[in-house]
């Protein structure tokens, strides 16, 4: 029997997880170790040279359209605010609750998908989104 194939979106969504569930756990270690801002500096100056190297070693293209740019740029100036807020969160409280209710984002972004994007309201998403909600709850007591 042969390994199955596996669809490529789920490869990089695990490999996501496991960076993103690793990352927080050395990131709590640093904010812990030396002032979190430093530390989220640190980290993001990594990822930013480990991005820019793989943009010039892979065959992406370096045309910057001037919405593409800007909407890039508003998604990392996001991303940073999230970045800093999280090893801040680290250094005061647990790792488990600032890393749960981190993780949550993705509620964020459907909520904004179904009141500005189009998306479909439907009792299965409203529901899912209420028991995220429900295990933030359960996670952090």
């Amino acid at each position: 029997m042969g390994i199955p194939e596996v669809n490529s979106a789920v490869a990089f969504g695990s490999l996501t997880m496991v960076s993103w569930g690793i990352w927080i756990v050395v990131g709590n270690a640093a904010s812990e170790s030396m002032d979190p801002r430093t530390a989220a500096a640190i980290s993001y100056l990594v990822a930013t040279l480990l991005a820019v190297g793989y943009v010039l070693v892979s065959s992406s293209s370096l045309a910057i359209t001037p919405r593409g740019g800007t909407l890039a740029g508003v998604a990392g100036l996001f991303a940073g605010i999230g970045f800093v807020s999280m090893y801040i969160g680290l250094s005061r409280g647990s790792t488990t609750v600032v890393s749960t209710l981190g993780a949550m984002y993705f509620v964020v972004a459907a909520f904004i998908g179904m009141a500005v994007l189009g998306d479909e309201i439907t009792t299965t998403r409203v529901a899912g989104l209420l028991l995220a909600g429900v295990a933030v709850i359960l996670v952090s007591q």
